[in-house]
Order: structure tokens, then C-alpha cells, then sequence
């Protein structure tokens, strides 16, 4: 037995080296024996020099630019039928080498349709009176928002700093209740919540695992969202075909990488994000200024996916800020805010003349996108030299306006009524009609709905599936951190070793007490705390070993885990998925760490036992770790943990011990603390078996710690 620990610690530490070996040979061997062009591709990617060679992408993507490849040439030869919805994609004047992009494209829509169940991709959006008003503020960040937002149609919602478009956005996805108002999907009113499985939503930061791939990342979420009843091998066609269409295909095996230190650039990191919530199948796509931190190429390339995906029906809303030329054009339509109210929705082409003839000048060299959030921003004066320039004379004309539509709508005739005029540019198709309360809803909107209800009721990976996901992608995160996995090793076998040093000198004679009769006159001195103190060091190594990893268990996912939990993703499973995936790298960390504390040491208390005490030790520390980086900032989690692993490790019931803990009625707190059971088990262990020589109740008694309690 006393070969058995370093034993175990060989067998183990050479298992995982020849498996490292294994898969990096393997890996050698598979790029070396492609001689396909994609292999080719692949192995020059794997080299860091070959994301410098300008020479080779522009030889092998000739339109590929500053490490993004624009979209135009493949979306060219896509047309949008007349109506917003379930139009038939031709290919138009394509040359005989753009049938593979033809085909990727006309792949993907039917791949969409067979997720969504119709060819109808996209949702619209009612609005009527919507108002947010959180419970302490006294003025609401919402009011009386009303309008549509028609399928299939790329929509920018504008507006200056506190202006209340990331709120309008929130709550026309269901991330926020509306506390006023109410609103239709496809015309049938409902809770929005009920279709965020079918609601995509990307995030102003790229909130994507820098451990993973690019095919990785997208992948995983088409594994977890997708319908239940797809074969894996029918969603991996479904994320290649979309990669190809991202035109991500030729960096789909490099690591995404993290901001402070990209792998791939910024346009790129901005497509997978988008790919992320595509790989679902979206009816509807929300994105939070997509363009920012961008340059103006990968920001114009970025916002022409988004145009395209508008033209296969897919409801395309953004929030963007200070655009240029370019990409203000390339909106379908607007929605202006101010102060929590509209002041424009209509087409882009429109909204120029709208300001006009409202007195506003546009400076004819200047970016009209600038004028007009100058003019909705309050600054309007720079543009207008006489009459109202603020922001409520904006909001009250559009009223009008609206009110003027309505009219003139209902009664077909503009010259009777006693409102103000339509402005010139403005016709009525601009003004969404304002949605009566409940109205009966027409077979086809019936028929719709149900297909609608089928399909979200599809959507998602049974419990098991999403668990057995997040604990592979676990597992694969950890096996690309390999350097924090062997200096987690390192560290525990240091700590074993110097612990299992201090306590070297004792030999195992690590207690003393009152012999038997009738010897117990020859018992010269007692030592009851040796075994605590040895425990209390353990519990303090340990500690400071699996405070840290256990901190990024979540702490440095948390906003994967709030964009996952608010798709549709188990929250549960990926919890399970993750604690799970600690189980190896707790045991590895755990073998070395007893091992050989156990050979300097040798204690009483038998290898197995204090392997299985020491485990369950490493599993309440990185528990509470992971639970104190869920509640804490991501900078004070660290430390945060460390103290919270010292507390617990000192307050073991060595000192003050658990009989004097017993008469300040604080013994309940004690006992609760694993620090307590840690040291409870070494002593049931270690002085357990020494009845036959010593009074050891009496030791129980003196101490506090209970015997046959462990094991």
C-alpha cells in the first residue's frame, strides 16, 4: 500500500501525456496527408505566421479584404419577391462558378424551412400604446409606442443617449414586461416570452467561448436549439452550410480568441456572433449596435448580411449609433426616439424629406444619418433657424401626423378634415394603422399560429441531450486551457508536499491519550490536537489550490451563461454539464495532492480514506467558489473565494474547539461548515482505531469530534 499513491500518480500523469501525444500527432498527420485545398487551407491557419500572409488570402479569396470577405458577391444573385413574405429565390445572371454559392444559399432556405415548418420565415411586430415604467421611477423610460414592424424587412432604431430604444427593443423581445399596451406577433396577441426560442438576439460585446472554434461556437447552438428531432449529422450540414454562407468557411477551424488577444478579426468575431443565434433558425433577429468598434469596411460588410437576411424574410431589427452613409442607406426603414417617444417611423428614403419640410436643412456634402441625430437629439437649431428645434415639438408633430393618417384613412378623404396635412414626402403605407384590441383573427392567421405554436414547441434538445452538450464543450474548453490545468497539478502536489512535510517529523505518532486500565497511570501527557491541526492545514491548502479554478467554473461565463439561459437554453443543464466537466480535473488535482502528502506524512488514517475526504473537500471549495463568482464581479470573485476558503478551512473546530463552541450555542454553525467535517473525518480515522490502547471517548469528549462517523 505505501507504493500505491506515487503509483497511481505515474500511471495517471503518463496516461495523460501519451493522450496529449496521441492527439497531437494525429492532428500532424490528418493536415499533412489533406491534399485537398480545404486540407491545404487548414494546415497553413494552424501556423501563426499564416495570419500575416496578406499574400496567401489574397492568392487564395480574391475578394477577401483586411481579413473579412464582403458578402456582396454572393447575395448578388438573390431576389426578393414583391411581397415581404414566403417569396421564391431565383438565381439571377450567375456565372457557371457561383453554382456553389447558389446552392449554399438555396441549401439554407431549406434548411430554414424545414426547422420553421413553412416557407415563411420572418415575424411582424404590433404595437399599440407600449409604456415601461420600472416600480421606483417616477417618469416612464416608455410611452404611447405604437406601430409595425412588417417580416422580412431590415429596421435601425435611432435614437440619442437615455432615448429609450434599448428599452423599446427589450421589451418588444420579452427580456422586459411592458407595464402598458399591447402587442401582436403575426396579428395574433400573445406574451412575447412564448417566442424567444424562434427570437434571436445578438449583443453589442461578441459574447462567444475564445476556446472554441468558430464552427465550435456556432455549432453548440444549433446542437441546443434546434428541433429535437434532427439527427446530428443533419444539424452539422445545417452550421456548414450557414458558415459557408457567413463566408466563414475558410476560418471555421481557428479559435475565436478573446478580445486582448484575437485569433480572428473583428468583422469575423461579429459573423460568428450572428451565427450563433442563425444556427437557431430565427424568425426574428435583434442585434444592439452590431457595428460598433468595427472599421468602416467590416461595419459595411457586417450590415450588408443583415440586408440579406432581411431578403430571405428573416425580421431584422438593430439598434444602431452614428452610422455612416453607407450603411444609413442600407436600412429598410426607421424608428426614431426621443425621450422615450417616436419621432419618426417610416422608410429610410423618406425620412430626409420628413425633416425637410418640417423646416429642417440637411448640408447637401454632410451624412444625413449625422443631421438627424443632431435633430432628434435636441440639437435641431443647427439645422433650423426659426420655430420649435426641441424634441417634444418632434414628438407631437409625428402624433399628429399619425392622427392625420388615421383620418384621412377612414374617411378617404384629406380635404374634410380639420388636421394637419400629410407632409408631402410622407404617403399613407408609411404609417402602420393602429391595431384594434382583439380582433377576430382570419383562418389564415389561425392556421399561422398553430404552425407557429408547432414549431416552438419543437424547438430545443431534450434535458439529457443539453447536459451531455455542455459537458463535452466543457470538456473541450478545459483541454484548450491545458497550461492552468498542469499549473493546477503543480500547485497541488506542492501543497501535498508541504503540508505532508510539516507533519513529517511526527512519523504518524500524530495523537496521545489516557491509556487504559490499568496503565493509565503511566500516561505521562495527552496531545488531542494534532490530528485538528493537521486537518486545519490540509483544509488551508486545499483551499487556496481549488479556490481559484473553482472561480472560473462561471465566473468567467456568466455572460455566456445569461445570453444561453435567455434563448431557450436549459438552465439547469448547462449548470450540471458544467459541474460535471470539474469531476476529472477535482480528481487529478486531488490524486496529486494526497499522494504525496501521504507518503510525508504517513498518518494513521488509510490512503483511500483520506483520498475520498480530501475529494469531497476539493468539491465543497470549488462549489463554493463557483457560487461566490456567480454573485460577485468578475474581479472580486478571486479573491472573494480565497477568503471564503480560509474561513472555512480555519473554523475546522480545532480552535476554538467544538465543546467550547458548544456552550456559546454556536454549534449548529460549526457543524454546517465542511472545514468542521474535514477534520471530524481525519479524527474518526486516525484515532478511531486506537480503542484498544487509549481512552479515545474521552478524546471525543475533550474535542467535540464525533467517532464512526466517517465512512
Amino acid at each position: 500500500m505505501d507504493f500505491l499513491p506515487p503509483g497511481l500518480i505515474l500511471a495517471v500523469d503518463t496516461l495523460v501525456i501519451l493522450a496529449m501525444l496521441f492527439f497531437r500527432i494525429k492532428g500532424y498527420f490528418k493536415n499533412k496527408n489533406d491534399t485537398s485545398p480545404r486540407g491545404k487551407r487548414f494546415s497553413r491557419l494552424n501556423k501563426p505566421a499564416s495570419f500575416f500572409d496578406k499574400s496567401y488570402y489574397a492568392k487564395k479569396y480574391h475578394s477577401l479584404q483586411d481579413d473579412d470577405i464582403a458578402l456582396e458577391s454572393r447575395i448578388t444573385h438573390v431576389q426578393r419577391s414583391d411581397t415581404a413574405f414566403g417569396g421564391n429565390y431565383t438565381p439571377i445572371d450567375a456565372a457557371k462558378d457561383d453554382n456553389e454559392l447558389i446552392s449554399d444559399l438555396d441549401m439554407f432556405i431549406q434548411s430554414m424551412s424545414k426547422c420553421i415548418g413553412t416557407e415563411k420565415f420572418g415575424l411582424s411586430f404590433e404595437f399599440t400604446n407600449l409604456k415601461f415604467q420600472p416600480k421606483k421611477a417616477k417618469k416612464p423610460i416608455l410611452s404611447e409606442v405604437t406601430g409595425k414592424i412588417d417580416r422580412g424587412s431590415l429596421w435601425g432604431v435611432m435614437g440619442a443617449s437615455g432615448a429609450g430604444k434599448s428599452t423599446f427593443v427589450n421589451v418588444l423581445m420579452g427580456k422586459l414586461a411592458a407595464t402598458g399596451g399591447m402587442t401582436k406577433i403575426n396579428g395574433v396577441p400573445g406574451d412575447i416570452k412564448k417566442y424567444k426560442k424562434i427570437i434571436g438576439y445578438v449583443p453589442q460585446d461578441d459574447i462567444v467561448l475564445p476556446e472554441l472554434t468558430v464552427r465550435e461556437n456556432i455549432l453548440h447552438s444549433a446542437r441546443i436549439r434546434l428541433p429535437s428531432n434532427w439527427g446530428d449529422q443533419q444539424i452539422q450540414k445545417h452550421v456548414d452550410i450557414l458558415i459557408s454562407c457567413l463566408q466563414l468557411a475558410h476560418v471555421k477551424d481557428s479559435l475565436v480568441g478573446s478580445a486582448a488577444n484575437p485569433v480572428i478579426s473583428g468583422g469575423q468575431r461579429k459573423r460568428v456572433s450572428i451565427g450563433i443565434e442563425l444556427a437557431a433558425a430565427p424568425m426574428a433577429l435583434f442585434l444592439d449596435e452590431p457595428t460598433s468598434g468595427l472599421d468602416a469596411t467590416s461595419a459595411s460588410s457586417i450590415m450588408m448580411t443583415l440586408k440579406e437576411l432581411s431578403r430571405l424574410n428573416i425580421t431584422v431589427i438593430t439598434i444602431i449609433h452614428q452610422p455612416r452613409a453607407e450603411i444609413f442607406e442600407s436600412l429598410d426603414s426607421l424608428l426614431l426616439f426621443g425621450k422615450g417617444r417616436v419621432i419618426y417611423q417610416g422608410p429610410e428614403r423618406e425620412v430626409q424629406p420628413y425633416f425637410e419640410d418640417l423646416g429642417f436643412d440637411f448640408p447637401r456634402s454632410g451624412n444625413p444619418a449625422d443631421t438627424i441625430m443632431d435633430i432628434i437629439a435636441g440639437q435641431g437649431h443647427l439645422y433650423k433657424t426659426s420655430g420649435d428645434t426641441g424634441i417634444w415639438p418632434l414628438i407631437h408633430n409625428w402624433k399628429q401626423c399619425r392622427e392625420s393618417q388615421r383620418f384621412h384613412r377612414a374617411s378617404n378623404a384629406s380635404t374634410t378634415s380639420n388636421l394637419p396635412a400629410l407632409p408631402s414626402n410622407i404617403n399613407n403605407s408609411s404609417f402602420p394603422s393602429t391595431p384594434t384590441l382583439h380582433p377576430p383573427p382570419t383562418p389564415n392567421k389561425t392556421a399561422e399560429a398553430l404552425s407557429l405554436r408547432r414549431s416552438i414547441n419543437s424547438r430545443g434538445a431534450p434535458f439529457y441531450r443539453q447536459t451531455y452538450h455542455c459537458l463535452l464543450r466543457s470538456l473541450l474548453q478545459q483541454s484548450r486551457l491545458r497550461s492552468s490545468f498542469f499549473f493546477e497539478i503543480g500547485v497541488s502536489a506542492l501543497g501535498g508536499f508541504l503540508i505532508g512535510l510539516s507533519q513529517f517529523k511526527a512519523e504518524g505518532q500524530n495523537f496521545r491519550g489516557f491509556f487504559l486500565a490499568p496503565y493509565a497511570i503511566l500516561s505521562s501527557s495527552i496531545d488531542y490536537s494534532n490530528v485538528p491541526l493537521m486537518a486545519l492545514l490540509v483544509g488551508i491548502a486545499i483551499g487556496l489550490i481549488a479556490s481559484s479554478p473553482g472561480v472560473k467554473i462561471f465566473g468567467e461565463e456568466k455572460l455566456v451563461y445569461w445570453r444561453e439561459a435567455s434563448s431557450g437554453h436549459n438552465r439547469f443543464a448547462y449548470y450540471l454539464g458544467k459541474v460535471l466537466s470539474t469531476f476529472p480535473r477535482m480528481i487529478i488535482a486531488n490524486l496529486h495532492f494526497t499522494a504525496t502528502f501521504m507518503v510525508l506524512a504517513t498518518p494513521r488514517i488509510d490512503w483511500s480514506s483520506a483520498f475520498a475526504a480530501n475529494l469531497l473537500y476539493f468539491y465543497t471549495i470549488y462549489g463554493l467558489a463557483s457560487i461566490l463568482s456567480m454573485l460577485s464581479k468578475r474581479e472580486d470573485g478571486p479573491l472573494l473565494a480565497v477568503m471564503a476558503s480560509l474561513i472555512v478551512g480555519v473554523l475546522n473546530g480545532m480552535s476554538p474547539n467544538l465543546s467550547v463552541v458548544a456552550d456559546w450555542h454556536m454549534l449548529w454553525f460549526w457543524r454546517a461548515l465542511p472545514g468542521t467535517w474535514l477534520a471530524e473525518a481525519y479524527f474518526d480515522k486516525n484515532v478511531g482505531g486506537l480503542g484498544y490502547l487509549y481512552g479515545i471517548e474521552h478524546a471525543s469528549d475533550a474535542t467535540g469530534f464525533r467517532l464512526g462517523m466517517f465512512g
